[in-house]
Order: C-alpha cells, then structure tokens, then sequence
C-alpha cells in the first residue's frame, strides 16, 4: 500500500504539469482537473479512511464552494472596482468603503474556516486538521511550482 501511494504522488504531479500545458481547456475544467488532484493528495497525505472520507468530502467541498465565491465573487469583484477607479485618484471616502468591503471579505473567510475546523474536529480530529492545513499549503506550493515551470518552457 506504502509503495502505491509513493508511485501516485508522482504521477499526480506529472498529471498536473500536462494540465497547464493544454493551453485550449476550459477554464472550469481545469478547476475540475484540480479539484480532482487536490482530492487525490489531501485523502493521501490525510490517510483518510472510506468512513472518514464519507464524512470529511461532503463537510470540506462545502467550505471550498463557499471560499470560492468569496474569493471570485465578492473579493475580485472589489479589485476590479478598485482598479476601474485608481487609488490615486480615489477619494478617502470610497478608499475606506473598499477597504471596509475587503476587510469584511476576509473576516467571511477566516469565520468560514473557523467553522470548518469546528466541523471536521468529531470526524478528523486536531491533528489532522493541522495536517491538512500543511497539506493544502503544500499542494498549493507544489501546483504554483508546476505552473512557473511550465510557463518558463
């Protein structure tokens, strides 16, 4: 089992550099693409059981949809008024409004991942909520990593 888990990483990896290399695909399918490979490596590196998986995916996908579109949403959809108007000639009013409005994004995610801890402690316990956290980081610096690589060549 050890040795099947050591060969998938790998190929996983690989799997996700051939995903920025197709220039053509679909924005959505990517994120399916991703999706799928971040679920692959985090029930790997979590060393979730079949119970376990039942009840973490459920709990877990919710909290990703729900940062997505506080991410794409809410927050990029300040950005570009931001952008649309310039700092430099934003008045101090509409520059604390925007700020206000991004603060209020971001007290949405921690409270969103707040509640993720409180949902996954009965299913995975603190440990493997500290595991996870350090699994996502990973998967992400792994997944930036192949990005670069792949728009140097």
């Amino acid at each position: 089992m050890n040795m099947k888990i050591k060969m998938l990483l790998p190929l996983l990896l690989l799997f996700s550099v051939s995903l920025f290399a197709q220039g053509d695909k679909d924005k959505k399918e990517k994120r399916e693409q991703i999706k799928a490979l971040k679920v692959s490596f985090l029930t790997t590196e979590l060393k979730l059981t079949a119970d376990e998986s039942e009840k973490f995916w459920p709990v877990y996908n919710a909290y990703e949809e729900k940062q997505y579109k506080i991410r794409h949403d809410k927050m990029r959809q300040i950005i570009k008024k931001i952008d649309e108007v310039g700092t430099d000639k934003m008045s101090d009013k509409d520059a604390l409004s925007y700020l206000n409005q991004l603060e209020d994004a971001d007290e949405e995610l921690f409270n969103l991942r707040k509640k993720l801890v409180a949902d996954l402690k009965p299913i995975i316990g603190p440990a493997r909520i500290l595991k996870l956290k350090k699994a996502e980081d990973d998967f992400n610096k792994k997944l930036l990593h192949k990005y670069k690589e792949n728009k140097k060549g």
